[in-house]
């Protein structure tokens, strides 16, 4: 039988942890829930986000029956773990920096972490940081701009390079940041456009395969729940929006069937 997987983001980033857990699951059962009507998170409050991941996951698994959960949100996993894990029996994976490998890759032991707003001023990345990267200088780039950016290029829009170029401008100079976190998954589908605006960064982290592995990892230790091998890839949103008519070939594009609309009351 084959497991079905949730990925849940406020955007659609997460589809660049999707993509590698479906490069190395390639006939599990896939649903992807953006939750547009709440974008970005990274500007809401704590109990506002995990009130809605968990309401919305919730109204998801009565439908159809999940074998593990996937927030491929970094503002989201930084809060909402322990609740979802009280709630849920199946397995629930988290996206956090990958401040551990980057300190052990970088060989200036200068890094920048480039994530959201409220990524970036989370006790839980500073806990990271003081566990992984002590050795090393951190420099951050708290963006709101730069997610938005990457929905637009997800739509088949081009990408404006100078208003990336702004949002990095305090590293363009850094000749010793050899390192960059791509603490948003929205930032991997950027990554082309990032290095030609960072052309000293060696290396851009982010943890997608480390979080493929981790899935297959628990969904090899548990009993697959659905038997519905007709099971289509299914992506639900939480509010219609603009670029709606031209989602279709971002459907196509990334696997996916249909898109279906759950609204929060």
């Amino acid at each position: 039988m084959k497991p079905t997987i949730l990925v849940f983001d406020s955007g659609m980033g997460g589809l660049s942890v999707y993509r590698e857990i479906k490069a190395m699951l390639p006939n599990a059962h896939y649903l992807y829930c953006f939750d547009n009507a709440f974008f970005p998170y990274s500007e809401k409050e704590e109990q506002e986000i995990i009130d809605r991941t968990l309401s919305i996951c919730t109204r998801i698994n009565g439908q159809y029956p999940i074998d593990i959960i996937v927030i491929g949100c970094n503002t989201a996993s930084t809060v909402v773990l322990p609740a979802l894990r009280s709630a849920f029996d199946c397995p629930i994976v988290g996206t956090v920096p990958a401040v551990k490998p980057a300190a052990a890759i970088s060989q200036t032991k200068t890094i920048g972490l480039l994530a959201t707003k409220g990524t970036v001023k989370r006790s839980y990345v500073n806990d990271l940081i003081n566990n992984y990267a002590a050795d090393c200088i951190v420099e951050r780039i708290g963006s709101t701009k730069l997610p938005e950016i990457a929905e637009q290029k997800i739509y088949g829009n081009s990408v404006d390079l100078l208003a990336l170029q702004n949002e990095v401008a305090p590293w363009i100079g850094n000749k010793e940041l050899d390192t960059v976190i791509l603490g948003c998954t929205h930032f991997p589908l950027l990554k082309e456009e990032l290095r030609l605006c960072l052309p000293q960064v060696k290396y851009f982290v982010d943890p997608a395969k480390a979080i493929a592995k981790r899935v297959k990892s628990l969904l090899n230790e548990q009993k697959v729940r659905s038997k519905n091998e007709k099971f289509r890839n299914l992506i639900f949103c939480t509010r219609h929006f603009e670029e709606e008519q031209r989602f279709q070939h971002v459907l196509k594009y990334w696997g996916f069937d249909e898109l279906i609309l759950r609204e929060l009351n």
